[in-house]
C-alpha cells in the first residue's frame, strides 16, 4: 500500500510538472519580456525593401547614421533566404521616458550617397526596424472610412517633390523620426509589455550655428527640445549637402494584451472582403465537387448494373465500355521510370505542405517566429524524402522495373536540381545588384549538405524498404498483346481533356491565390492558416473527383493510356496559375526593373512547377484507387 501510494504523489506531482509547462510555454525568440521604468531599449534596423523592385538591401546601404559597431543579429535560414538582415542602431530609447528632439548624427552626402539615396526615393523603398520583436509601422487611415487603426510596414526613405513656384523635381529624405512606444502595464506590478511600434517620418532640413560634435544642438527644435513645426523646409538630397538625423521618442499605455499585440500588424487588408470571398469559394467549390461525386456514382452503379444484366443474359461477350479494356489498364505506361520519379516527388510535396500547415495551425509558424515559415518548408522538404523514396520504389516495382537505383537517385536529385539551378542563376543576378536578398555563400553551403547529407541518404532509405515490401498486385492479368485504341472524339482529345480537367482544381485556390502573391510580393502578412487549410483540402477533393470523372469517361472510350493521362489532368492546374499570376503582374504589381520582372515570372514558374507536381500526384493516386477498386468490384 505504502508502495502505491508513494507512486500515486509521484504521478500526480509530475502531471502538475507537466501542467505548468503548458502554461509558460513560448515560441523561441517571441517570449514575453518585462521592461522596468528606465530600463534601455535597443532599436535593430532591418532590410529596406520595395514593391517596385523586389530587391531588398542591407540598411547601410544607405549612408544613415552607424554605430561605432555593426553587429549582425543571429539569423535562422528562413530570415536568410528572404533577405532580412537584422543589425544594431543608434536608436536607443529608456523605457516610460520621453526623449524630445534627439540629435542622432549629421552626415555629409558625397556623389554616391546622394545618388544611391535618390535611387531608393525613386523606387519607393521603406525602412524597416525592430523593438522587442515588433516591425515597426506607419498609422494609415482604412480605405472604408472605419476608426479602425491600420499599420504600413515601415517608413518610406524619402519623397519627390518641388518648392513652390518651380517645377524642377527634387528628392527629399525623411530624416526626423517620431516614434510612440506603446506598453501595457501590470496593474499588480511597475513592469510593463511592449506591445507597439509606430512611427512618423518627416523631412527637416535643421538649422545650426556651429556644429559640435559632443554636443550637437539643432536651431529647429526648441528650448525643451521639441520640434517646431511649420517653420521648416524639407531636407533636400544632393552632393556636398548635410543631412542631421534626429528623432523623439514617445510613450503610450495602451489596453491591448501582450498576447494580442500583433493583432493590428495582422489587419492589413480589406478583411470584409477576404472573408466573403472565401466562404463564397467555399460553396461553390463544395457544390461543384457534390455534384461531379453524384454524377460519378450515379454513372458507376448505372454501367456497373447494366454489365451485371449483360452477364446474367449470357451476353458477355458483346461488352460495351471500359470492360472491353480491362487487361490492359494495368499495362506499364511509356517512360514509366519518370512517373515514378514525379509521383515520388510529389509526395514528398504533398507531406511537407500538410506538416507545415499542421505547425502553422498551431501557431508555431506565426508572423512573430520571422522566417519560421521558410526555415520549416526547407527542414520538412529534407526529411520527407523517406516517403518520397518509398513512394517511388513501391510504384516501380509494380511495373517490374529493374533499375531502381537510378530511378531512387532520379527521384533524389531531379526535382530538387532544378530548384537550386535556378536559384543559383537568380542569386547571381540579385548578387549582381548588391541587394542583401543574394544568399551567401556559406548558406548555399549549408543547403547543399542539407540536400545531400540528409535528404537523398533518407531518399535511398525510403526506396530500400519500399522493394523489400511485396509488389502492388494487378487486380487482373494484362493481356499480351495491347489492344488498339480507336479514334477518340474531339473532346475526348488528351489535350482539351486535360486542359478542362484543370480548371476546377484552379477554382478551388484562385479566391485564397490573390491573397497570398499579395503577402509574398506586395510585403503583406499571411496568417489565415485556417482557411488555407480548408482550401487545401478542397483542393485535394477536387483534384481528385475531376481526374476520377475524366478519366472514367477515356476508358468508357475505349482508351487505356490513363497513367500519364490522370497525372496531366489535375496537374494542368499549375498551367491557370502561372496565367494567373501574369494577370496579377500586369494588374497590381507596379515592377519596373527588369531583373526584378525576372526574378518574378521566374520564382513564378517555380511555383507553377511545384503545384504541377502536387496536384498530378493527386490526380495520379485517385485515379489509380479508382482504377483498381472498380476492377475489383467489378471482378466480384
Amino acid at each position: 500500500m505504502g508502495t502505491i501510494s508513494v507512486s500515486t504523489t509521484t504521478t500526480v506531482f509530475f502531471a502538475l510538472l507537466l501542467i505548468s509547462s503548458v502554461h509558460s510555454f513560448y515560441l523561441p525568440g517571441v517570449a514575453p519580456r518585462d521592461f522596468q521604468t528606465g530600463n534601455p531599449l535597443f532599436v535593430k534596423v532591418n532590410k529596406l525593401s520595395s514593391t517596385k523592385t523586389q530587391l531588398p538591401y542591407d540598411y547601410y546601404y544607405l549612408n544613415y547614421c552607424k554605430p561605432e559597431k555593426i553587429l549582425s543579429n543571429a539569423e535562422n535560414l528562413g530570415e536568410v533566404l528572404r533577405g532580412d538582415r537584422i543589425e544594431n542602431s543608434v536608436y536607443t530609447f529608456q523605457m516610460r521616458k520621453a526623449q524630445p528632439c534627439t540629435v542622432a548624427c549629421r552626415v555629409k552626402l558625397d556623389a554616391e550617397s546622394a545618388k544611391n539615396f535618390k535611387e531608393k526615393i525613386n523606387d519607393d523603398y521603406r525602412v524597416n526596424m525592430i523593438l522587442d520583436n515588433l516591425p515597426v509601422a506607419v498609422l494609415r487611415q482604412r480605405r472604408d472610412g472605419s476608426q479602425s487603426t491600420t499599420y504600413e510596414h515601415g517608413f518610406r526613405v524619402g519623397f519627390k517633390g518641388n518648392y513652390a513656384g518651380s517645377k524642377e523635381e527634387k528628392y527629399f529624405i525623411n530624416n526626423h523620426l517620431s516614434f510612440r512606444v506603446m506598453y501595457h502595464k501590470d496593474p499588480e506590478t511597475d513592469s510593463a509589455r511592449i506591445v507597439g511600434f509606430e512611427v512618423t517620418p518627416t523631412s527637416i532640413n535643421h538649422e545650426y550655428k556651429e556644429w559640435d560634435e559632443k554636443n550637437p544642438q539643432v536651431a529647429t527644435c526648441n528650448k525643451d527640445k521639441t520640434l517646431i513645426q511649420g517653420s521648416t523646409v524639407p531636407q533636400e538630397v544632393d552632393t556636398d549637402k548635410y543631412v542631421v538625423f534626429t528623432y523623439d521618442v514617445s510613450f503610450k499605455e495602451s489596453d491591448i494584451k501582450w498576447a494580442s499585440r500583433w493583432d493590428t500588424y495582422l489587419l492589413m487588408n480589406d478583411d470584409q472582403i477576404h472573408w466573403f470571398s472565401i466562404i463564397n469559394s467555399l460553396m461553390i467549390v463544395l457544390f461543384l465537387s457534390g455534384m461531379v461525386a453524384m454524377i460519378m456514382m450515379r454513372t458507376l452503379y448505372r454501367d456497373i448494373a447494366n454489365y451485371n444484366q449483360l452477364e446474367t443474359q449470357d451476353e458477355a461477350q458483346e461488352e460495351t465500355g471500359w470492360k472491353l479494356v480491362h487487361g490492359d489498364v494495368f499495362r506499364p505506361p511509356i517512360n514509366s521510370s519518370l512517373l515514378c520519379v514525379y509521383v515520388g516527388t510529389g509526395v514528398q510535396i504533398f507531406a511537407m505542405t500538410l506538416v507545415t500547415m499542421m505547425f502553422a495551425l498551431l501557431g508555431f509558424l506565426s508572423p512573430s517566429n520571422r522566417g519560421g515559415l521558410m526555415t520549416a518548408m526547407v527542414l520538412l522538404w529534407v526529411f520527407m524524402g523517406l516517403f518520397a523514396g518509398y513512394s517511388s520504389a513501391r510504384l516501380y516495382k509494380m511495373f517490374k522495373g529493374t533499375e531502381w537505383k537510378k530511378t531512387t537517385l532520379k527521384t533524389a536529385v531531379m526535382f530538387p536540381g532544378i530548384l537550386f539551378a535556378v536559384f543559383f542563376v537568380l542569386n547571381a543576378l540579385i548578387w549582381g545588384e548588391q541587394s542583401s536578398g543574394a544568399v551567401p555563400f556559406g548558406t548555399m553551403f549549408a543547403l547543399f549538405c542539407l540536400w545531400f547529407g540528409i535528404s537523398v541518404p533518407l531518399v535511398f532509405v525510403g526506396s530500400y524498404l519500399g522493394f523489400k515490401k511485396p509488389a502492388i498486385e494487378d487486380p487482373v492479368k494484362t493481356n499480351k498483346i495491347p489492344r488498339q485504341v480507336p479514334e477518340q472524339a474531339w473532346y475526348m482529345t488528351p489535350v482539351f481533356s486535360i486542359l478542362i480537367g484543370g480548371i476546377l482544381p484552379f477554382g478551388a485556390v484562385f479566391i485564397e491565390l490573390f491573397f497570398i502573391l499579395t503577402s509574398i510580393w506586395l510585403n503583406q502578412f499571411y496568417y489565415i492558416f485556417g482557411f488555407l487549410f480548408i482550401v487545401f483540402v478542397i483542393l485535394l477533393i477536387t483534384c481528385a473527383e475531376i481526374t476520377i470523372v475524366l478519366c472514367y469517361f477515356q476508358l468508357c472510350s475505349e482508351d487505356y493510356n490513363w497513367w500519364w493521362r490522370s497525372y496531366l489532368t489535375a496537374g494542368s492546374s499549375a498551367l491557370y496559375l502561372f496565367l494567373y499570376s501574369i494577370f496579377y503582374f500586369f494588374t497590381k504589381l507596379e515592377i519596373t526593373k527588369l531583373v526584378s520582372g525576372i526574378l518574378y515570372f521566374v520564382y513564378m514558374i517555380i511555383v507553377s512547377y511545384a503545384f504541377f507536381v502536387l496536384t498530378g500526384t493527386i490526380g495520379f493516386y485517385a485515379c489509380f484507387w479508382f482504377v483498381q477498386q472498380d476492377l475489383l468490384f467489378c471482378q466480384n
